[in-house]
């Protein structure tokens, strides 16, 4: 593995967990949009990542690992919005989008996972940023040999 490897592994996570970030607070900041540009409620954004440059099934990559490193870092391979989660039916005859029935249909956002996985992405970019810092310090470390 190459000295800069350590620092594009690295880096493309810090990239990815923002992105996921990002991704996190645009969900928190819709949670009562009842009506998008299309005219549907807001639905939730979940992001996917997958191993940059990586074109093997896992087994075989994970016999690969025995003989040399394999990989390079991490990607967005997509948002997709989630389809799995139910709508919030909120009953409340009063608001403009309310059905015939009186019931609004509200984002499935939860604010509490929604908070939980800010968390764990903000603790993954934390460690990404410690390994980077942990690989910077080592480089200058072998730096400052070859100096001596």
């Amino acid at each position: 593995m190459g000295m800069f490897t350590a620092f594009d592994i690295n880096a493309s996570g810090m990239t990815a967990e923002r992105f996921r970030m990002d991704i996190i607070a645009e969900n928190i900041a819709n949670t009562n949009t009842t009506r998008t540009q299309d005219g549907t409620p807001y639905r939730r954004q979940v992001v996917v990542f997958e191993e940059k440059n990586s074109q093997t099934p896992f087994h075989h990559v994970l016999n690969a690992a025995r003989d040399r490193y394999s990989g390079t870092g991490v990607k967005v391979s997509g948002v997709y919005e989630d389809n799995w989660t139910e709508m919030n039916m909120v009953y409340d005859p009063s608001h403009p989008d309310a059905d015939e029935n009186g019931y609004v249909t509200y984002p499935n956002v939860n604010t509490i996972t929604e908070m939980t996985n800010l968390i764990d992405a903000s603790r993954a970019y934390e460690a990404n940023s410690t390994a980077f810092t942990a690989s910077k310090s080592i480089a200058t470390k072998g730096l400052e040999m070859m100096n001596s």
